[in-house]
């Protein structure tokens, strides 16, 4: 009967140990989906939209420039502007990309190498001829704003991932409180019950 005993109380833990490993890897694979959320929503949607508000920025002091043809931001400030943007098109590149944020994204450093030819253009007519210019601005606004669009929608996408990954481990709390009132009920079923000998 000692070893019955045994047997019981062995059963017993072993099938509480077993619901709190299932229950463990269960969240823990869980919360692993919502922290990538969160860090994709800040590293890659967060930080992309401001270094797209810091080159829209620069865009139009560029643009500001061009249509009062301000001389001096040309021959100061242009150059640095310009590698200052490179830098950020860069960081821009290191972050995770869409297939339609790295389309949008190539077209718009291909225009923003033909924008410095314009700009060079527009110097060497001595400032004269910046209809070219000015239009060209239209095209590179209108890349930036559909960039900052896709932050927000992948940013949305990465919110309702996170979400699903909570409401899953709320589902899964409330299962595991079931689970372990019915587990101590067995417990105690198999520790109470005491088979009559014959």
């Amino acid at each position: 009967m000692e070893i019955y005993s045994k047997i019981k109380w062995t059963l017993g833990i072993l099938m509480i140990f077993l619901l709190i490993v299932f229950t463990n890897l269960m969240d823990r694979n869980n919360f692993l989906k919502v922290s990538e959320s969160v860090e994709s929503i800040y590293e890659d949607r967060l930080v992309v939209k401001d270094i797209i508000l810091t080159i829209t920025n620069k865009i139009h002091k560029k643009e500001i420039a061009t249509i009062t043809a301000d001389t001096i931001f040309y021959s100061r400030e242009n150059e640095e502007i310009n590698y200052r943007l490179e830098k950020n098109i860069e960081q821009f590149k290191q972050t995770k990309l869409t297939r339609k944020e790295k389309e949008i994204l190539n077209q718009f450093i291909a225009d923003f190498e033909k924008l410095k030819e314009k700009e060079t253009a527009y110097i060497q007519s001595d400032f004269s001829d910046k209809s070219a210019l000015v239009n060209h601005y239209k095209n590179i606004k209108r890349e930036l704003n559909d960039l900052a669009k896709i932050q927000l929608v992948e940013g949305n996408k990465q919110f309702e991932i996170s979400k699903r990954a909570m409401d899953t481990i709320e589902l899964f709390t409330q299962i595991e409180m079931y689970i372990l009132v019915f587990l101590a009920i067995v417990v105690q079923i198999i520790l109470i019950y005491n088979p009559k000998k014959r």
